[in-house]
């Protein structure tokens, strides 16, 4: 089957698919979170398969670690997908309802956005909660997965088309892609495909975004970065800093650049060297930095790094506006906090930084779809268009405009013999 032939049935089934009820697409997903237990074991077995042979290729141990998708990892997966069966439909919501007229009323309500395109990195679960989170907003889904996770992802489609099937959703609602000549062609099908969602490189972002006239939703680099100002409680700066970094290092809400005052850094940066030297992360650190801890120099390229890996970059910063700018020039604009006991200095932070997401004293590793509440997310866009930050079910959803009248003629308006009331309506689209 050719590329355009398969995009074309899951354009086709997602058009079904839309018109599904929140009962009939929560049943499909018990189905799947069922199916995902019964065959733990034939998936844990094609996920060891994938892991022997990527670390045969010597893929990198931040890579392995995303790769592994065994029992523990299908028992979470399985949990995120009860916890997106109990949250509500995010299609048929009435966003704003206006009577134009006496029996002319128009509504503004939430609609899939129809098919969706995902790129995504090596992690077997992310499959899982993209395709769930597809499902339960009523998109059809074309995925491509890494090829170190091929024998994993192609059991998951598998069990996950299936399950559907017999719930009674369209077959082809979900299509796996395997190559990067899949890629290109999916890039060219505009007529198919309503939206892609590339997760990896600002590079690669770049890429798809050069390479189609498809709307593209970027989650680039995570370039995190941890501000401590000068008033900052030392204990607690530390221990941020160090779940920041070392919760999982190997994920794009991970902490890579901590920036200090210089008031605080004389006490701050031992203490701090004490916490990472326990965990084995290695430092980098711009000269103030190293003239008070051991660290290697820092270059203008760390700055713009993401390690995803046990390394830190430190740069030692005279004032907020200074971190702020620091953030703004080499942040990849998806998470980053402060750490003060100010109240106007954490306003200002989160004004001025522009990030998908920005925290006052906690952890960059809360930007995720799960811990917000949204069951799970296909991944954290840093674009500045309808979705932003974590993007789970409403990020997953577009609007249509509804407008129910009784024979009315925009002859009658534009000839003054009815004029418009726009009317605030108090309830929602139903018919």
């Amino acid at each position: 089957m050719s590329m355009l032939e398969l995009a074309r049935r899951v354009k086709e089934a997602a058009r079904e698919l839309a018109g599904f009820t929140a009962e009939q697409k929560n049943n499909a997903l018990a189905s799947i979170a069922e199916s995902l237990q019964n065959r733990k074991e034939e998936i844990s077995k094609a996920n060891r398969e994938d892991l022997r042979r990527s670390e045969e290729e010597q893929l990198p141990p931040p890579l392995l670690k995303r790769l592994k998708f065994d029992e523990a990892k299908i028992a979470e997966a399985v949990e995120g997908i009860y916890s997106l069966i109990g949250l509500e439909d995010p299609v048929g919501k009435t966003l704003l309802a206006t009577e134009l007229d006496e029996g002319l009323e128009l509504y503004r309500v939430t609609c899939p956005i129809g098919v969706i395109g995902v790129i995504f990195e090596s992690r077997p679960d992310a499959l899982v909660q993209i395709s769930t989170l597809c499902l339960k907003s009523g998109n059809g889904v074309l995925l491509k997965g890494g090829s170190e996770a091929r024998e994993t992802n192609r059991l998951l489609a598998e069990v996950i088309t299936a399950a559907t099937k017999k719930a009674g959703l369209p077959a082809n609602w979900l299509a796996l892609l395997e190559t990067r000549a899949d890629v290109n062609e999916m890039l060219k099908m505009d007529g198919c495909i309503d939206l892609i969602i590339p997760r990896g490189s600002n590079d690669f972002v770049r890429y798809i975004m050069d390479h189609s006239r498809i709307p593209v939703l970027g989650h680039a680099d995570g370039i995190c970065h941890l501000y401590v100002a000068e008033d900052a409680d030392p204990d607690m700066a530390v221990k941020i800093a160090v779940d920041s970094k070392t919760q999982y290092v190997a994920v794009c809400n991970a902490l890579e650049t901590l920036l200090v005052h210089e008031k605080i850094a004389p006490d701050f940066l031992p203490a701090l060297k004490q916490a990472l030297d326990a965990k084995q992360v290695e430092l980098i650190g711009c000269p103030q930095t190293r003239a008070i801890i051991p660290a290697a120099p820092a270059s203008e390229a760390d700055w713009k790094t993401e390690y995803l890996d046990y390394r830190l970059s430190i740069r030692v910063v005279a004032s907020l506006d200074e971190a702020i700018e620091h953030i703004n020039r080499y942040g990849s604009g998806h998470t980053d906090s402060i750490v003060t006991r100010d109240r106007e200095k954490a306003a200002k932070f989160m004004a001025c930084v522009d990030s998908g997401n920005v925290f006052w004293n906690c952890s960059t590793r809360f930007s995720d779809g799960f811990r917000y509440g949204f069951g799970a997310e296909v991944g954290i866009s840093t674009s500045k268009i309808h979705a932003r930050g974590p993007v789970g079910l409403e990020g997953l959803v577009i609007y249509k405009y509804k407008l129910i009248g009784n024979g009315h003629l925009v002859e009658d308006y534009a000839s003054r013999s009815r004029s418009f009331k726009h009317k605030k309506l108090m309830k929602n689209f139903a018919l």
